[in-house]
């Protein structure tokens, strides 16, 4: 069995503020294996992009370890120290944000090469192999950002952070500034390479369609902490945590006819990450909520291969969950793809 690249044990993080304290990570535990793909969900603020950078040392951790290849991450060996450097890589969301406008393409992807000391000599040869594997063309390379589009741009990011052969890549959003057709060549980009290289991917998106069509696991985020992971399928379709199945049930598939009829929907207001309540976090806003779940705080348990945060769980198993909508999907569009395969065929002869 394979031992995980990345385990996240009891991490917390804070911000101050004017207002006082804000809980952005709390007691996060999760771990992801060699060529695994892990997506990370919830709803804006969840803490889904704060995780990401303390996995790849943006931010510091207030407390909790971070193991990378049964390494602990500290203070003193962290992804910049020369061991390390290279093999955590993060790409940000707005490509056109975080490649320099005066810099080159070949700079910008030459850049972590550099950094790790990599000969000049050699660097010509690994941006070629690097373009190669995600079909960039070469004349891209004297462009500046600017000169290109978005969906290059995104692919140059991901040039920059696969220029060093890294065993896990952070992916935060990065098709949410790309239209359909250069979002679908990115995600098709990305599963080549994961399979030519088996890089680990940690995809962060509130798109849960394409959660659901290129991850192994899923992580659900709800302030600050993991409340649903396990295997994606698993989780899409039965979901354990009144939470998760919120969020699937707000999914508007593009098929005529197919919505939800359940009643998981949240009601109120998100809790203020400063005060956080004392017992569930969802309490206020979840209908199966009782006395329980307003009193004590729940842990994370594994049941049926899935790991919950949820005192009142059975609740939602009797509950009428309609996530089963995914799987009507595929089927309709599956169905309707061989429809219009025999169709064509007939046509030919």
């Amino acid at each position: 069995m394979n031992e995980p690249i990345l385990k996240l044990n009891n991490i917390h993080k804070s911000f101050r503020s004017a207002a006082g304290k804000v809980n952005a990570l709390n007691d996060v535990n999760l771990e992801i294996l060699p060529g695994q793909t892990l997506g990370l969900v919830g709803e804006s603020g969840s803490g889904k992009t704060t995780l990401g950078r303390v996995i790849i040392g943006l931010l510091q951790a207030d407390a909790g370890q971070i193991r990378f290849r049964d390494q602990l991450i500290t203070k003193k060996f962290n992804v910049r120290s020369p061991a390390l450097r290279g093999h955590l890589q993060f790409v940000f969301q707005e490509p056109s944000e975080s490649l320099d406008p005066r810099l080159s393409v070949r700079r910008i992807i030459a850049e972590p090469l550099i950094g790790q000391g990599v000969d000049k000599s050699l660097l010509d040869g690994r941006i070629a192999s690097t373009l190669e594997l995600i079909g960039l063309d070469a004349g891209l390379l004297g462009k500046l950002p600017g000169e290109i589009s978005a969906g290059m741009q995104q692919k140059v990011g991901i040039a920059r952070a696969l220029v060093t052969n890294p065993d896990l890549v952070v992916l935060d959003e990065p098709t949410s500034a790309l239209d359909p057709k250069a979002r679908a060549d990115l995600l098709e980009t990305l599963a080549e390479v994961q399979e030519k290289t088996s890089v680990s991917y940690i995809l962060i998106s509130h798109d849960l369609s394409t959660v659901r069509s290129v991850t192994d696991v899923t992580a659900v985020m709800y302030l600050g902490e993991i409340v649903e992971v396990g295997k994606t399928e698993t989780v899409f379709t039965r979901p354990k945590h009144p939470y998760t199945a919120a969020l699937l049930d707000a999914v508007l598939l593009p098929l005529p006819g197919l919505f939800s009829e359940s009643e998981e929907r949240l009601k109120g207001e998100i809790p203020s990450p400063i005060d956080l309540p004392k017992g569930c976090y969802l309490a206020t806003r979840c209908r199966h909520a009782n006395d329980t779940c307003r009193a004590s705080h729940p842990d994370l348990v594994v049941r049926d291969d899935v790991k919950v945060r949820c005192s009142n769980m059975d609740a939602l198993t009797l509950a009428d969950s309609t996530s089963s909508r995914f799987e009507t999907f595929d089927k309709t569009i599956r169905l309707k793809i061989e429809e219009l395969s025999v169709q064509h065929a007939v046509g030919s002869d």
